[in-house]
């Protein structure tokens, strides 16, 4: 008996990975349990592990009195004397219980508790040992699939990869080896779950510092990182020695350690930049391979205007915009990119504008469009100590503009000049098919007020430039057709603008793409 129950302790530590205590506990908790079902709970019954004797030995414990009234939980002094002729009354006596009595069924619950006991204890220790293991990379075999997650035995444990943390391009099939990411661990009625992520970018960052030993040692750190799982990765690294180059260092002699990152991402690309304090700069080197020609830059809401050649313009975004929102997600900024030429236009009907109004020094305005302001709307939003950077601006003059780009916002007419009717003079009558003669008709603009350009005047585009796609002819078909500014567009169909005269497919996809409401 001393053997056996000792032997069955000793293995099931070994194979089960629980303390022996825990066993111990169990085995008193299980006879404990097998002697109230037999004997009833009215009993004050202990249990106690005698590991000399190899057996949990089960006692009995009643009061000592002088006048018994319940004989389950008291004892006559005279017959506790006759076991422990020093017991006193008040004392507690403890008897022991022969429990090889119990039977097959309190037998069959005692192993029920301890079942349940090593559970319980597994379950703490897989949750313990995995919780530490938090942010680390697993290896794993996959065992089965369930409902598209992937269950993968770890060892110990089993990991579960849901659908969205799998590469979509990837596929395994059951006894594939599985390489992932120890995202969370959440404890549940059967066992801790462990969930595994292959789409994360702390997985990204993780083989990057299995792979470069001067990240693992801290002197090349991954700033930020950003992901499109499987398709295009971007990390910004810095380095806190000037004689080690942190780009260079991720790279490896002829791009060894790239392309181990690489491989292990079934191919995915990764384009390493170098990070920098200066925001404007950090942005570029986020976009590249594209080039940067000018970066305006609004402290305020995180957002930059980004310049580039008009060749750059393409690469500058990537492929279905991929490039653009993996520079957002790298640098935390709001990015608007144009062309030189689409700048250019934009500029020249802002100055066409500022023009307009005469509180504005002619010195400050191309700084204030290099600035970033492009509209009365924009100027009426500032503050006057921004504007008092500018010259010919002091506090006077700049609370001036600031009052009169609000009153022209309340007026419905800015930009649209009022329409001058056309007054039918001498020789500007023309000569019906009838002969009758026809004057112009009212409300047309009079020459020189944007009659040449059919009403419409560069001034009053502005708003409609600002879409991407929209030219300054695409721009007057639109408000010609009455599209007078983006909220105008933002629930019209491409069908709808390709009624409109002088737009084309190309363009009406893109400004009903541009116009979608975003969110």
């Amino acid at each position: 008996m001393v053997s056996d129950l000792n032997q069955v302790i000793e293995t099931v530590v070994k194979e089960r990975g629980v303390s022996r205590d825990v066993i111990v506990e169990a085995l008193e908790a299980a006879m404990l349990t097998a002697a109230r079902k037999k004997l009833g709970i009215d009993y004050d019954i202990e249990a106690h592990f005698n590991s000399d004797l190899g057996e949990v030995e089960l006692f009995r414990f009643r009061e000592v009195v002088e006048d018994v009234e319940d004989e389950n939980v008291e004892i006559e002094v005279g017959k506790a004397k006759e076991l422990d002729p020093e017991v006193a009354i008040g004392d507690s006596l403890g008897e022991k219980i022969d429990a090889k009595g119990f039977g097959r069924i309190s037998a069959q619950m005692a192993k029920q508790v301890i079942i349940q006991k090593v559970r319980d204890a597994e379950k703490d220790n897989i949750f313990n040992e995995y919780k530490d293991r938090k942010g680390e990379i697993a290896n794993g075999i996959l065992r089965r699939f369930e409902k598209g997650a992937m269950i993968v035995d770890l060892g110990r444990a089993e990991g579960i990869m849901y659908p969205k943390d799998q590469i979509p391009r990837e596929s395994y099939n059951i006894g594939d080896r599985v390489r992932a990411f120890i995202q969370d661990i959440v404890r549940s009625t059967v066992s801790p779950q462990i969930i595994l992520s292959r789409t994360s970018a702390d997985f990204l960052r993780k083989l990057f510092e299995l792979e470069v030993p001067e990240i693992a040692e801290g002197i090349v750190s991954i700033v930020s990182a950003a992901r499109e799982p499987g398709m295009r990765a971007k990390i910004a690294v810095s380095s806190r020695d000037p004689n080690v180059d942190p780009v260079g260092a991720c790279v490896g002699m002829k791009g060894s350690r790239v392309q181990s990152v690489v491989n292990e991402l079934r191919g995915e690309k990764i384009d390493i930049v170098p990070y920098s304090e200066n925001p404007a700069r950090f942005v570029c080197n986020a976009l590249a391979p594209a080039e940067v020609t000018k970066v305006i830059i609004d402290e305020d809401s995180r957002a930059m205007q980004i310049i580039v050649a008009d060749d750059q313009l393409s690469l500058a975004i990537g492929k279905r915009g991929q490039n653009v929102r993996l520079a957002v997600q790298l640098s935390g900024w709001k990015l608007d990119i144009q062309s030189e030429t689409k700048w250019n236009e934009i500029s020249e009907i802002a100055k066409s504008v500022f023009a307009r109004v005469p509180q504005i020094p002619e010195v400050a305005v191309d700084l204030l469009i290099k600035s970033g302001y492009m509209d009365v709307e924009e100027l009426a939003d500032a503050k006057p100590e921004d504007l008092m950077r500018y010259p010919g601006i002091d506090e006077a003059r700049a609370k001036e503009i600031i009052e009169i780009c609000n009153r022209i916002l309340d007026f419905n007419d800015w930009p649209l000049p009022e329409p001058e009717p056309a007054k039918a003079a001498e020789g500007d009558a023309e000569e019906g098919a009838d002969g009758a003669s026809e004057a112009k008709a009212p409300g047309a603009l009079a020459k020189g007020k944007g009659a040449a350009d059919g009403g419409v005047s560069p001034e009053m585009l502005f708003d409609l430039l600002k879409l991407d796609g929209v030219g300054l002819e695409s721009a007057r078909a639109l408000y010609r057709a009455g599209y007078k500014n983006r909220e105008a567009l933002k629930n019209v169909t491409i069908d709808v603008l390709l009624a409109v005269p002088g737009l084309d497919v190309d363009v009406a996809q893109r400004v009903a793409e541009a116009a979608k409401p975003k969110g």
